[in-house]
């Protein structure tokens, strides 16, 4: 576990790209298998590489956010526009301003770079990605921004293999 504290630390740029590349891959992959009802391949490999390249930009605009985002809720409480917040109160905070604020940002991004992948136009059902917004981002974020500093993007990562598994029953075929 310290080899993973000392990369995270090191490299945060490059360990959110990898992070994020794995396991938001996985969770598409995943969703993919629910959706089709079996395992298979379901992406060739080079749209597997190019979503792997989305979800390692998307990765950087996380963990910009994850920093900006604690200095705005520091910020707010060092000049008393917040007050003085325990562990829970900190991470509620974070979460609900980062994902009220970069959180559609974020969703129309992923959109985006999903349509460029899959070279398509599709924007159906957008308004359920900013649902999840309130009902799985911030709850779940709660949780991250709870956890010492080198933990949150893995398990910001973790949390989008959730989000895919989710959605993949949501979206599921049925026989």
């Amino acid at each position: 576990m310290q080899f993973y504290i000392d990369f995270v630390t090191a490299n945060p740029l490059t360990s959110a790209m990898l992070q994020f590349a794995i396991l938001g891959t996985l969770g598409d992959v995943i969703a993919k298998w629910i959706i089709e009802k079996k395992v298979s391949a379901p992406f060739g490999l080079a749209v597997l590489a190019q979503k792997m390249a989305e979800w390692a930009l998307l990765a950087v605009m996380i963990k910009y956010a994850f920093v900006g985002f604690n200095g705005f809720v520091d910020s707010l409480v060092q000049h008393g526009m917040l007050p003085e917040l325990g562990l829970w109160g900190r991470a509620l905070a974070v979460s609900t301003s980062m994902n009220l604020q970069f959180g559609p940002f974020l969703v129309l991004m992923h959109r985006l770079l999903d349509n460029l992948v899959a070279r398509q136009k599709n924007w159906a059902n957008i308004d359920k990605g900013f649902m999840s917004l309130l009902w799985f981002w911030i709850p779940a974020h709660t949780v991250t921004f709870s956890l010492a500093k080198p933990y949150q993007i893995g398990l910001a990562a973790i949390w989008s293999v959730a989000l895919g598994v989710i959605l993949g029953f949501y979206n599921r075929k049925k026989a």
